[in-house]
């Protein structure tokens, strides 16, 4: 029986475009954007394919091929520019990506490969990126790279990185710190630090290690007064019986989930399941009421 060919671009714009949906971005946009063929330049035109820009992708051997970024940075960023909306990307090639054009747009950046030397430098006043960290990102997703045996202490790492982060990040609403195996990065400790060294007016989201329990609880007094959803995974149940914490510093929180990666010891047990059952159900009878 004779079966008869189709050419990809036979195919309807409506079937074609949901194919290529189908793949990264980054794959189309290189493969296909302004290779003179008007129906597929008509496609790769919409904004679904430069609303989210993954240079991950692009990594082999953690060195982006110089040929892909050459293209992105020379030819096809400064002219999508304006739809880009999110980029997900590692240090090294993140300068030459943001300066390669405008971002009016971009509100949201995934971090891959998060180290403090090679990262924070970029989260200065002497940053030439500072107003897009500074006034346009609302959303950063960092993957934490930084080994919580090569530090000197949490605190000293709360200070030089996570309180910094809040303060540049002048409008930041969604901050996920998130490890990429079972190896612990650095977690929050606040117990021993005023309240402003890890404070925010616009943070609603927070998924984050933290030190012990005791730092969990002494995060709720306040300094994030419109945290909706507070995720946070523990290594130590320590907890210091003395600490008071007052809900209604909370006055917004719909979504709290306690991680343990650990076990309980039993004289502990429940006074910890109060604290936590505490939080629990105060706030399920402030949202039903």
């Amino acid at each position: 029986m004779n079966q008869s060919s189709v050419n990809l671009l036979d195919l309807p714009n409506e079937i074609l475009f949901n194919i290529l949906k189908k793949l990264e971005n980054t794959d189309v946009l290189y493969s296909l954007f302004d290779i003179n063929n008007e129906q597929l330049d008509n496609i790769v035109q919409e904004e679904t394919f430069s609303n989210t820009l993954n240079f991950a992708l692009t990594v082999h051997n953690t060195t982006i091929i110089d040929s892909v970024l050459d293209r992105f940075c020379n030819y096809i960023l400064p002219q999508i520019h304006y739809n880009v909306k999110c980029l997900i990307v590692a240090p090294a090639p993140i300068k030459r990506i943001l300066i390669a054009t405008h971002y009016p747009s971009l509100t949201e950046l995934k971090l891959l490969d998060f180290q403090r030397n090679s990262s924070l430098r970029y989260f200065t006043d002497d940053s030439p990126f500072r107003h897009i960290f500074k006034q346009q990102i609302t959303k950063l997703d960092l993957i934490n790279e930084d080994s919580k045996r090569a530090i000197e202490s949490l605190i000293d790492y709360t200070k030089r990185v996570y309180g910094p982060i809040l303060t540049y990040f002048e409008n930041l609403e969604h901050l996920n710190d998130i490890q990429t195996s079972i190896r612990a990065y650095p977690g929050l400790a606040i117990r021993y630090l005023s309240s402003s060294a890890f404070s925010s007016l616009t943070l609603t989201y927070l998924c984050i290690n933290m030190g012990t329990l005791t730092d969990c609880l002494c995060l709720i007094d306040g300094r994030l007064k419109q945290l909706t959803t507070f995720i946070v995974r523990i290594y130590y149940m320590d907890i210091d019986s003395s600490i008071n914490q007052n809900m209604d510093d909370l006055p917004h929180l719909k979504c709290f989930a306690l991680i343990h990666y650990g076990l309980i010891k039993e004289y502990d047990n429940n006074f910890v399941l109060g604290e936590i059952n505490f939080i629990f159900v105060y706030r399920l009878s402030r949202w039903i009421h």
